[in-house]
């Protein structure tokens, strides 16, 4: 994915009200941004580090702009826009990139499934078994290992009893972890954060769920995908 047209970099004031910004630009006004995430941020959103925003050129939205990369002080890149991982992964289904999601002759995203829940993505087609992926885009960074999640989820947790659901009835079960911090490259549950979730994803993956993760490369131009791999 390339950003079109190009980031603006700004120096991050402060995070607040979960869903704004304070960041100061070039100029040295201060600005208020849209934070498109509802995560703790942990480790990406430190007074003072990088952040790169996009401009929309909806007239109607109060707030324009939009915070997509934090450029931490430990010359780490994250994507802290949790909306564009859906996005990046079916852009790799599309391109071919990840061997385990090819041959598939239908990608849809937002399908109804389960019980009041839309998929992420779903796959169909070509003979195989229709596949359902949850994807989960990865930003927590501790020790050198990367978690999710980094707050209680009670949504990660109905997506998991989702997807084992989909298992039971014949389908193919995907949870995708979307890997949007260059100094992650393996990803755990975070037992110290959520343990309830932790113990959940042990028991998708008993039950058949495949747990498959994806890294991506990524600057202030684009976000490419580099590589994935299944879980043991």
């Amino acid at each position: 994915m390339q950003f079109d047209p190009p980031l603006q970099r700004a120096i991050l004031h402060r995070r607040y009200k979960r869903f704004l910004a304070d960041v100061e630009i070039k100029n040295g006004d201060i600005i208020t941004i849209h934070c498109p995430n509802t995560g703790a941020m942990t480790g990406c959103a430190e007074p003072g580090s990088e952040v790169w925003y996009s401009t929309s050129a909806n007239p109607k939205r109060k707030y324009p702009y939009t915070w997509e990369l934090t450029h931490s002080k430990d010359d780490h890149w994250i994507c802290v826009n949790t909306g564009q991982a859906n996005s990046l992964v079916a852009e790799a289904i599309h391109n071919g990139i990840i061997p385990h999601l090819a041959g598939y002759e239908k990608l849809q995203r937002e399908v109804k499934y389960a019980e009041n829940s839309r998929v992420d993505i779903k796959l169909s087609g070509a003979g195989k078994a229709d596949t359902y992926i949850e994807i989960k885009s990865v930003t927590l960074l501790s020790n050198n290992q990367g978690y999710f999640p980094d707050a209680v989820s009670a949504r990660g947790k109905k997506h998991l009893h989702a997807l084992m659901q989909m298992k039971a009835e014949g389908h193919r079960a995907i949870l995708a972890y979307a890997i949007l911090h260059s100094g992650i490259h393996s990803v755990l549950p975070a037992v110290h954060i959520d343990p309830e979730y932790a113990d959940l994803v042990e028991q998708a993956k008993k039950a058949g769920v495949e747990v498959l993760e994806i890294v991506f490369q990524l600057n202030n131009e684009k976000i490419t995908c580099v590589s994935s791999y299944l879980q043991n």
